[in-house]
């Protein structure tokens, strides 16, 4: 079972996260909370999977309070979710130490999905984002959120996308199996996924092949 604690001033939103949880298996909602000062009481009794921060939750600031968790309770991942805008906010929680971001606008199939991700200690952004977040819309060019691909990694990428297994890349590309299987790797680590399916999606989201 995955623990969520859940950190929101808003009753609605935490009684719809808590029902979407409550109807899923593999969930156990251990509390929920209206503040700061409220979680932080919690963390000290209870040690949640996944804490589900509001952005803009009450006294600390949400950036505040997931750096204070990831200092004081290293164990416990965050997944913040806002309905302030993504392209700023989400780059923000990121980078402060943030399993993933989830905007309130997102289908609500993306709860469980974000949380089961975040629990294995796995990124969580959906597809869009990443999208937006790889790309600065003045520039066209790519934020250094993502790292740049190597040529060769690309070519390993459109191989694997035209659904061809290592074997095969290796073949087409005069490589050893176990290099491609590295190439795989790190593309996988470039683009924060950790299987296949997600690989060739966010690829495909970033325009990449």
């Amino acid at each position: 079972m995955i623990k969520v604690l859940i950190a929101d001033n808003h009753p609605i939103v935490r009684m719809g996260v808590r029902k979407v949880l409550e109807a899923a298996e593999g969930f156990e909602l251990i509390d929920e909370v209206a503040t700061t000062e409220e979680l932080f009481e919690k963390l000290k009794d209870t040690t949640p999977d996944v804490v589900m921060l509001e952005m803009d939750i009450p006294e600390i600031n949400g950036i505040a309070a997931l750096r204070k968790i990831k200092k004081d309770y290293a164990d416990v991942k965050v997944l913040m979710y806002s309905g302030q805008s993504e392209d700023v906010y989400a780059l923000s929680a990121i980078r402060a130490g943030a399993f993933g971001y989830l905007s309130k606008s997102s289908s609500v199939e993306y709860i469980t999905a974000a949380v089961t991700k975040v629990s294995e200690g796995s990124m969580f952004i959906t597809n869009e984002l990443a999208q937006r977040l790889a790309f600065d819309e003045g520039t066209k060019k790519p934020r250094r959120f993502f790292r740049k691909l190597s040529t060769r990694e690309i070519e390993v990428l459109k191989l694997l996308a035209s659904g061809k297994r290592n074997k095969e890349v290796a073949l087409g590309l005069n490589l050893n199996e176990k290099t491609v299987s590295t190439y795989k790797a790190r593309l996988m680590k470039k683009l924060n996924v950790d299987n296949m399916v997600d690989l060739l999606q966010q690829a495909k989201a970033l325009e990449l092949y």
